[in-house]
């Protein structure tokens, strides 16, 4: 319905344009029908030369009004005109503008969209990366569970088997092979003992490098969130920031330092990143916690 206002208002004027110059023609006809009429007015037999004189003179002038009034007319035509012409201007340009804010609106419409569901993805790529690590750690844990069961049934087996050689040997009354049997067990209950310390090593060794992995990929996830890419930057991107932040996790500092790949604009980007999240994740990664990390942000693609 607004689209068809426009042209109901030009089919208008062009109606009123239209009926008026009509009018006027009609007007100017009926000055012209009138003025070559053969009128014979009274005519006195004492004065037929002066009477055929004032007739002339008469339609000499209702000559010069026909004139005028077709001049006056052609004018009011003209305005008129004009008139609807600088009116159909104005509404089409109106039109126009009409339009550009409509377009200027659903573009500004679809921008948010596209930035509300690029931040809905980044948190859905969070929640299943830790849902991953989490089934990886359980499934560790499982294993060195595992491990620690069957060592405990074989210090079982192997300590029910020194019991039985006890016996003979006490059987036997051969007290030095007690003794060295003895020295033997415990020999062996050592090495199982180190086995296990360095399992044990190893296990919270590999704990460490996962929860510092996760810290760096939670890291990434906040910082790709709160990132505003340029135009400019493009997949494949690595680029290394040094961060400085205190316990909690307050940002103090970050710049680029060492190999990046971006542009300035791609690099000014990431540091306001950095400085936009504010507070860096610390609840859970306190034994990962530095003060100062060397941090390689990645982009390849959305």
């Amino acid at each position: 319905m607004t689209a068809l206002r426009p042209l109901l208002r030009e089919g208008w004027e062009q109606s009123k344009s239209l009926s008026l110059a009509l009018a006027v023609h009609i007007v100017a006809f009926a000055l012209i029908w009138l003025g070559t009429m053969n009128w014979t007015p009274f005519k006195p037999p004492q004065i037929t030369g002066m009477t055929i004189e004032a007739v002339m003179v008469d339609t000499q002038a209702l000559t010069e009004r026909r004139e005028r009034a077709l001049r006056e007319a052609e004018e009011a035509q003209r305005r008129e005109a004009q008139r609807a012409q600088r009116q159909r201007e104005l509404e089409a340009q109106r039109q126009r503008e009409r339009e550009a804010q409509e377009r200027a609106e659903a573009e500004a419409a679809e921008r948010q969209r596209q930035e509300a569901e690029r931040k809905r993805a980044a948190e859905l790529r969070l929640q299943e990366l830790r849902k991953r690590q989490q089934r990886e750690r359980d499934e560790e844990a499982a294993r060195l569970q595992a491990q620690r069961d069957e060592l405990q049934r074989q210090r079982e087996a192997l300590a029910r088997q020194s019991q039985l050689e006890a016996e003979r040997l006490k059987q036997l009354d051969d007290q030095r092979q007690a003794a060295a049997e003895a020295e033997a067990q415990k020999q062996r209950e050592a090495e199982l003992q180190r086995q296990l310390a360095a399992e044990e090593a190893q296990r919270r060794q590999g704990q460490r490098a996962d929860l510092r992995s996760q810290y760096m990929a939670t890291i990434q996830a906040q910082v790709t969130a709160d990132w505003k890419r340029p135009p400019t930057a493009q997949p494949g991107l690595r680029c290394t920031l040094a961060i400085v932040q205190i316990p909690g996790g307050e940002v103090i500092s970050a710049t680029i330092r060492g190999r990046c790949n971006g542009d300035e604009a791609t690099r000014r980007s990431l540091v306001a990143a950095v400085e936009r999240a504010g507070t860096l994740p610390y609840r859970g990664f306190e034994e990962v916690f530095e003060r100062e990390i060397n941090f390689v942000f990645r982009y390849d693609g959305d």
